[in-house]
């Protein structure tokens, strides 16, 4: 179930459903068409989103006027590895010594 990016209350839509723009969490009344409960939103990547043809957001906590905005399943749930955590973990992986 689809939960506010904010809050985490459990919204009334269905997961990759498009909300209305004005649509308000029922939990803290933030938007919620806004990039953070976006299914494509990464901070991770090139403008911070998954969809290449997307327009730059400035305030991604806001509504906006997206035509690709689809409602996340989890928000966050496509949030960026943390790479160097992963690549000390990679190294230490191969330069340990047997027990």
């Amino acid at each position: 179930m689809p939960a506010c990016w904010f809050c985490r209350a459990g919204l009334p839509y269905p997961p990759m459903a498009s909300v209305p723009r004005e649509s308000e969490c029922p939990g803290c009344g933030r938007d919620l068409h806004a990039c953070r409960n976006c299914r494509h939103h990464d901070p991770g990547v090139n403008n911070q989103c998954r969809e290449p043809n997307a327009d730059w957001v400035s305030d991604r906590e806001r509504s906006n006027f997206c035509d690709f905005f689809q409602l996340a399943q989890a928000p966050g749930a496509l949030a960026p590895r943390d790479r160097s955590a992963e690549a000390k973990r990679k190294l230490d992986d191969l330069f340990r010594k047997p027990d």
